[in-house]
């Protein structure tokens, strides 16, 4: 049974984007981000705080691009939450890590409080398999069998892209499952936990999955809407801004629709960790239990059998 929560100054649900920085330009999507402003949602746009010297298997812009970079802190400075995709679009040695995250403190004048894993670097902190725990594990193994195992190591000691202790001491919240249900809350009611078993990450939180401009609208449905308000949910959007929400200089239209909709309804629209930490004053446990981490392991599992195929 997940939370009922009573949301600060009167509102009825909570609703936030945690946007992934794939694919993105100083350009390409900042009609988005005008547009959210115009009415009135604060969500988290994530960034790449250093160029790095390797191959992106997923790139884009980074904060070395002073195009980009002044569009990004301009962002910040109009409420967009500025969180990480890992330090660059590409596998990071420890080093490397250390100096992207004191590169974002000096661009953003703290170090970043979420976080969400890059596809492709291989210091992903407890990412891949390790994910998931026992029995769970073997089934991602098996589904994934097919497909070449990367060893995600930035939890890993002895690994020289080790920054686990970094990520315990700087971030506060990392992102890990994301759902196909709207009350992102309902999915996993122990957000924001800690894991013992993962002990680098202080906090985990879970999102909603809309990663391209089909998936969210879907999910963003007027019905889905309305059981978001019945629910009094909370919803953490995943998605990526450069996946199809603008196109020749437009904005996606359905797009356009719903989130004016949503804007209108009595939502409490804050940045992800606002969200996160009043989630974290609500809480009397912080440690989640054994059987509550397996129910939430095994509901993505199914979802990813049953759903998604298997795609990562």
């Amino acid at each position: 049974m997940h939370r009922r929560i009573q949301w600060p100054e009167g509102k009825s649900f909570a609703f936030t984007i945690f946007d992934d920085t794939d694919y993105q330009t100083a350009t390409n999507v900042a009609p988005v981000y005008d547009f959210l402003a115009d009415i009135g949602l604060h969500t988290t746009k994530s960034v790449w705080p250093i160029l790095g010297k390797g191959t992106a298997k997923v790139g884009g812009a980074t904060c070395e691009d002073p195009a980009y970079r002044t569009w990004v802190v301009d962002l910040q400075k109009r409420g967009v939450e500025i969180a990480l995709h890992n330090v660059t679009h590409h596998t990071s040695t420890r080093r490397e890590t250390a100096e992207g995250l004191e590169r974002f403190r000096d661009l953003f004048e703290h170090y970043p409080h979420t976080m969400a894993n890059h596809t492709g670097c291989r210091e992903g902190i407890y990412w891949g398999r390790t994910r998931l725990s026992g029995f769970h594990r073997l089934i991602y193994d098996f589904i994934h069998m097919s497909q070449p195992r990367t060893e995600f190591q930035g939890h890993i000691e002895k690994s020289p892209l080790f920054w686990g202790d970094l990520c315990r001491d700087k971030i506060r919240y990392v992102r890990n499952f994301t759902f196909s249900e709207i009350n992102t809350l309902k999915a996993c009611p122990a957000m924001p936990y800690h894991d013992p078993s993962r002990p680098f990450v202080n906090r985990w939180f879970a999102g909603t999955d809309g990663a391209a401009v089909l998936p969210f609208t879907n999910m963003l449905c007027e019905q889905n809407q309305e059981r978001l308000l019945a629910e009094g949910g909370a919803c953490i959007m995943y998605t990526h801004f450069a996946q199809g929400f603008v196109g020749n200089g437009h904005l996606h239209n359905r797009f356009v629709t719903l989130m004016r909709r949503l804007s209108r309804m009595n939502g409490w629209f804050v940045p992800t960790h606002r969200l996160l930490d009043f989630l974290a004053s609500t809480q009397s446990v912080r440690t989640i239990s054994i059987p509550e981490r397996s129910r939430i392991e095994r509901r993505w599992l199914l979802q990813k059998i049953f759903r998604t195929k298997g795609r990562t």
